[in-house]
């Protein structure tokens, strides 16, 4: 007696077998992708939420004050706090190398006897990360403990996990400067706002990124060594 039953065929089980764990990674795929853009969102959110809370601290004081370039309203806002005593001295950290302490202090209407008494200024910095490092070698050769941070609200968050990273002992206090009340404001739907926020943000994810997966990066320093070009001493 003859059976008649079909054997099965190998070839079309196997075809639907790929389909199915293609159908897998997809799916996987599409989750993962869904997943990283709701935790890049949710990131940005909380960034925002972060930045645009951001007040200066009233009354606060530090053994020093440093303040990271980008705008003399920053360079402003620390030699503030260096005249009020906030700190005892001030680090004016980034400067470009063809900028004199005499430029810098007629630009900010700072007293002489200031600048010459209690302000240093760093010009081997080239980025945030470079900041980090010339900053905590001017911290150790003052043996300073606890230090004003002076930036703006925006650059606050990524200047001090880069600050943290390069010397994890000091204590760093935040003092944003704040431009615009953005709390009153609709800036999500301004584009200038909305852009610098995206573009920061993203660099907080680069620095947060770079930690996770060990990525190897540089000093941020010109001399790329640092312990070497010591901040100078401003004698206007």
């Amino acid at each position: 007696m003859m059976d008649n039953t079909e054997a099965p065929n190998p070839m079309g089980l196997g075809w639907f077998s790929r389909k199915s764990r293609l159908r897998r990674y997809a799916r996987r795929l599409f989750m993962a992708a869904f997943l990283s853009f709701a935790a890049l969102v949710g990131g940005f959110l909380w960034f925002a939420n972060a930045v645009t809370s951001m007040q200066p601290p009233e009354g606060v004081k530090a053994d020093a004050i440093v303040v990271l370039t980008g705008g003399y309203l920053r360079i402003e806002q620390a030699l503030g706090l260096l005249r009020d005593g906030a700190g005892r001295r001030l680090l004016i950290s980034g400067a470009h190398p063809s900028t004199t302490p005499s430029q810098i202090r007629r630009t900010t209407f700072a007293s002489a006897d200031l600048f010459k008494c209690c302000v240093d200024i760093g010009y081997d910095a080239i980025d945030t990360i470079g900041n980090a490092n010339e900053i905590n070698r001017w911290i150790h050769d003052h043996e300073y403990k606890s230090v004003l941070v002076v930036t703006n609200n925006y650059h606050m968050i990524r200047s001090l996990h880069e600050l943290r990273r390069a010397d994890p002992t000091t204590e760093f206090i935040p003092y944003p400067v704040v431009n615009a009340d953005l709390t009153r404001r609709a800036w999500f739907a301004e584009p200038d706002t909305l852009r610098i926020m995206l573009f920061e943000y993203g660099k907080v994810v680069l620095a947060y990124a770079r930690d996770v997966f060990g990525i190897t990066r540089g000093t941020g320093l010109r001399t790329e060594d640092v312990a070497q070009t010591p901040p100078t001493r401003a004698t206007p």
